[in-house]
């Protein structure tokens, strides 16, 4: 039980200088003007899947008629 409880302690520090990390990444990527263009490309990748996924649906339901 308490080499469990300090393997989380362990892994709460290891992600908590994981995301310290990667904020210091996003304000670099903020002032290049990057920041933008990553979420820019997310969004087209969601809208794409979502599109994808709307299409299916109307397949699959005129495939069950």
């Amino acid at each position: 039980m308490k080499s469990l409880i300090g393997t989380l302690i362990c892994c709460l520090f290891f992600i908590n200088s994981a995301l310290a990390q990667a904020v210091g990444m996003a304000d670099v990527m903020r002032s290049n003007g990057k920041i933008y263009v990553v979420v820019a490309v997310i969004a087209i990748i969601f809208i794409g899947l979502a599109i994808y996924l709307f299409r299916i649906d109307q397949r699959v339901k005129k495939l069950e008629e």
